[in-house]
């Protein structure tokens, strides 16, 4: 038979241990700074927030269309990126359908909407920027 000490010393840890569906303040203060790590990475901050148009088409942009506008030959062949320094483009693009593009993406569905993972201010200057490519 054990002693009591040694029946004691299992309740002793069980009663540290949080029940499940219990939350203790500590795991409380950890759920919180986990949530709030996760938020800062996903607020939506391209860029830092900037409103370069340079800049926001670098961090939100080259990755498809490259970095000056051309895209690699890989995604014109598998998605159909445009080049944006093309003069079939050019010669057809303007502002506000750039604008457009940005916020609501293609209607194939290639290109993603960018309404939420950038501003307003985000969208116009990198629309801007893209007017200039290939000049």
């Amino acid at each position: 038979m054990s002693s009591p000490a040694a029946r004691a010393a299992p309740r002793a840890c069980a009663d540290r241990v949080p029940r499940a569906g219990v939350v203790t303040d500590g795991m409380r203060w950890i759920s919180i700074a986990v949530f709030a790590a996760f938020a800062a990475a996903c607020s939506g901050q391209v860029a830092g927030g900037s409103t370069d148009g340079a800049k926001v088409f670098a961090a939100a942009c080259a990755r498809c269309h490259g970095e000056r506008g051309r895209p690699p030959q890989q995604m014109v062949d598998q998605l159909g990126v445009r080049d944006l320094t093309g003069a079939e483009w050019k010669a057809r693009r303007a502002l506000a359908t750039v604008e457009h593009q940005v916020r609501q993406g293609a209607a194939s569905g290639r290109m993603p909407a960018f309404t939420g993972a950038l501003t307003d201010a985000q969208i116009k200057a990198v629309a801007a920027y893209v007017m200039t490519l290939g000049e």
